[in-house]
């Protein structure tokens, strides 16, 4: 898109349902991307689907709220929304940034139906809520929640790292062979599954690296998350109960 012109981009044929239509239809199409790298979308795209999908470099913005499969299978480059996104955010993604001012719908950087690896790289950070199966079957990468996640975060989870700020659901972790969950919640001790084993009580370092790398990157992290202590726990044990699970201690 960045090396087309405006009219062309104007005629670039999208589905509308089962109809191919050019996009000039329902877009007003202007500027060029570039001169700074970075393409802008601007309107409420709440039913526009797959935008931001394979993109791979360059900066994507987008002023709005926007449809499912934002940023899916993205292989570089950054995506910034200023607005709240559906199903399927950075599924599959292989690498880049994903940051939403906003909240996001289920499965944000999930794999899809019958796939066998979620995200493999990059990063999504989420200034809002996020629903249900976030990193479900995740491979690599990192995945932040500034507000409160649904159900099942981390089910399946191969590796990588999940951390959520505010309140939890419930099953996180379910299935799980690799990887770590980090439950920030200043208050209240969230439910942790039966097939995890209680380890130790301490202040990993590790985590206090992340979220100094969340800070600069803009990402709302709670001071008193920073010198908090983490109880850990393993699992899953129906697995290969190499995961980890770690959960703020006041």
């Amino acid at each position: 898109m960045r090396e087309q012109s405006a009219k062309t981009i104007a005629k670039t044929l999208v589905f509308r349902g089962n109809e191919k239509v050019p996009c000039g239809d329902f877009f007003d199409v202007s500027g060029s991307a570039t001169d700074d790298n970075t393409v802008l979308w601007e309107g409420n795209l709440h039913k526009i689907k797959l935008i931001g999908s394979h993109h791979s470099s360059g900066t994507l913005r987008v002023e709005g709220n926007v449809g499912m499969h934002f940023g899916a299978e993205m292989t570089g480059g950054e995506i910034i929304l200023h607005g709240d996104a559906s199903d399927w955010l950075g599924a599959e993604m292989r690498g880049g940034a994903i940051h939403v001012h906003g909240n996001v719908g289920n499965l944000a950087g999930a794999v899809y139906r019958g796939g066998r690896k979620g995200m493999l790289g990059g990063e999504i950070l989420i200034d809002g809520n996020a629903g249900n199966e976030i990193g479900h079957t995740m491979r690599r990468g990192l995945i932040a929640v500034a507000g409160n996640a649904g159900d099942a975060a981390g089910v399946g989870m191969i590796a990588g790292s999940i951390m959520i700020f505010g309140e939890p659901g419930i099953r996180n972790g379910a299935g799980m062979k690799r990887g770590t969950i980090a439950l920030c919640q200043p208050c209240g001790q969230p439910e942790v599954l039966p097939t995890f084993k209680k380890a130790s009580l301490y202040q990993p370092l590790f985590l206090q690296l992340y979220f100094r790398h969340l800070q600069e990157a803009g990402f709302p992290v709670p001071e008193e998350c920073l010198a908090a202590n983490y109880q850990r726990y393993c699992g899953d044990l129906l697995e290969l109960g190499k995961g980890e699970i770690f959960t703020h201690v006041s």
